[in-house]
């Protein structure tokens, strides 16, 4: 059973739905016992880093991830999701992040060319970093997902699984071990992302 953490800020019930599609057991909860009890976590999210990272701080949800995250439980962020396992962020300030994957979050402006629409929004291929990734085993290098960002993974290219292009290289996916994260859509992303799903699905707790 896949334990999709409910703190207030996510697209939940989209996400329940893709991983129906691909036959997975989910729960939406706010739960620590259930989220304990589940073999998989995932974390959503859209909106703003702080505001997320607080209300994660102040459910203690954010220090049960982390422990289970540690325990080997494959644990799967998803756009701003994926941000939160990161150190810190630069969104309206400085925020502090779960630090299940080193680096930081910055804003895409400082990096992209000053002609390209901030957000990022639309289907862009992935490109895979090294040997792929257990999540993108049911996928190839260079298929589309859909994003909707304007910030990304930086300084953490120890953990990058996948970039993609939009005016410069920017962070996909990541991965530490068994903690994962997207900064696109898959429950978007056609079948592309139920593949990515079902990758996720079928990883074992380390």
């Amino acid at each position: 059973m896949i334990a999709i953490v409910d703190y207030g800020v996510g697209n939940l019930f989209s996400l329940k739905s893709s991983f129906a599609q691909v036959g997975a057991d989910t729960i939406v909860t706010p739960d620590p016992d259930v989220i304990k009890k589940a073999d998989k976590i995932l974390l959503p999210g859209v909106g703003a880093f702080g505001d997320a990272a607080e209300k994660l701080k102040k459910t203690g949800l954010g220090d049960l991830i982390i422990e289970e995250a540690k325990k080997g439980k494959p644990l799967l962020g998803i756009c701003l999701g994926m941000q939160l396992l990161f150190e810190k962020s630069y969104e309206y300030g400085e925020h502090e992040g779960l630090g299940l994957i080193k680096g930081e979050i910055k804003p895409i402006a400082d990096v992209i060319p000053k002609d390209l629409k901030i957000p990022h929004i639309g289907w862009n291929a992935l490109n895979f970093k090294g040997d792929a990734s257990p999540i993108f085993k049911k996928i190839n290098n260079g298929d589309f997902v859909y994003f909707v960002h304007s910030y990304y993974g930086a300084n953490c290219e120890e953990s990058v699984i996948a970039t993609t292009e939009y005016g410069a290289e920017l962070t996909a996916a990541v991965q530490n071990k068994n903690v994962f994260g997207c900064q696109f859509h898959p429950e978007k992303s056609g079948n592309v992302g139920l593949n990515i799903l079902r990758g996720f699905c079928d990883l074992e707790v380390l």
